[in-house]
């Protein structure tokens, strides 16, 4: 298998000039040339930008909505009581509780992609902390997921809102649909994305803020994109 999948990507490699910087366009074209999978791969997009992590002024955190999705069913778990609680599973949530779900979070059960909470819950939910938040699954108000409209939120979610957020190495890794989307759908989603990063940039950094930018598959190597 190791040696199957050496031979697929040294055949990739070689549709790729390391020194060259491609436009959007022609790196999607060069990424449908490929030699298949046998999975649906994910395409990425992975930006590193010029920030640095460790000031709270440039910690890069925000959401995008692409317009066709990941390509992945999104699970999500919304943490309400009461009325929204309903109001989340006509929504299409898939797991919805107050307490008892994050005594279940607490206890191992991590089976949702997606986290929504209203304002009230946070408090208890903030001892799953350490859990939700390396997992990145922690609501935020920034990024709509601490709201009391948990159907709009749960909407837009299921919908292809994603959210981004820089690591400790001042990167950003953003999936933008999959190989058998059409070259359409993932130029629409990735332009997206480039816009949203962009529009990101904090007041406080100085000269260009993305230093480079590179699209792949999940088992291919990147192309480096012209970025302005």
């Amino acid at each position: 298998m190791a040696r199957e999948r050496s031979k697929r990507y040294q055949e990739a490699a070689k549709l790729v000039d390391v020194n060259k910087l491609y436009s959007l366009k022609e790196s999607v074209g060069i990424l449908k040339k490929f030699p298949a999978t046998k999975f649906n791969q994910s395409i990425d997009l992975c930006f590193c930008l010029n920030i640095d992590p460790k000031k709270s002024d440039q910690l890069i955190r925000g959401t995008v909505a692409l317009p066709h999705g990941t390509g992945k069913a999104v699970r999500v778990a919304v943490f309400c009581k009461g009325e929204q609680e309903k109001e989340a599973k006509a929504a299409g949530a898939d797991y919805c509780g107050g307490n008892e779900l994050i005594e279940k979070v607490a206890g191992g059960f991590m089976d949702f992609d997606a986290a929504v909470s209203t304002p009230d819950m946070m408090k208890d939910l903030s001892r799953l902390g350490k859990v939700l938040g390396p997992r990145g699954l922690m609501p935020s108000p920034k990024t709509g997921t601490v709201t009391q409209n948990v159907a709009q939120a749960v909407k837009e979610i299921k919908g292809g809102k994603i959210e981004f957020k820089v690591d400790k190495q001042a990167g950003v890794h953003v999936p933008v649909g999959k190989i058998n989307f059409s070259e359409a759908q993932i130029l629409e989603n990735a332009s997206k994305v480039i816009e949203a990063i962009t529009q990101s940039r904090p007041a406080s950094v100085k000269g260009h803020f993305v230093k480079s930018v590179a699209i792949s598959c999940s088992m291919s190597p990147g192309l480096r994109l012209v970025y302005d």
